[in-house]
């Protein structure tokens, strides 16, 4: 059974406890600043993981020193819908052990 989607106002009452997470058209996005590359390749790597463990995957982006995501459910028509915002909330979760800035 597919994820249901949010409303306009679920979705933005949500990312008030995510911090630099944004809504953008039709999905949710979030860049993540590092020190070194190195640093942000470790966090792609643990977002990997996670991606695999809820079965739900974000386009995820590799620079010199930032990591870039930009989720919504596919499943759904392209809306964002809780599992996107679990995925943040992952996410986030670990960000910060990643030295995230």
């Amino acid at each position: 059974m597919p994820a249901e989607p949010l409303s306009q106002k679920e979705i933005e009452d949500r990312l008030r406890e995510l911090p630099g997470w944004a809504l953008e058209g039709d999905r949710i996005t979030r860049s993540y600043r590092f020190r070194s590359h190195f640093a942000a390749a470790g966090l792609t790597i643990h977002v990997a993981q996670i991606q695999e463990e809820l079965n739900h995957h974000s386009d995820l982006t590799l620079g010199y020193n930032i990591v870039s995501l930009s989720v919504n459910t596919h499943d759904a028509g392209g809306v964002v819908t809780e599992n996107d915002l679990e995925l943040a909330e992952r996410v986030e979760a670990i960000a910060a052990g990643h030295g995230a800035a």
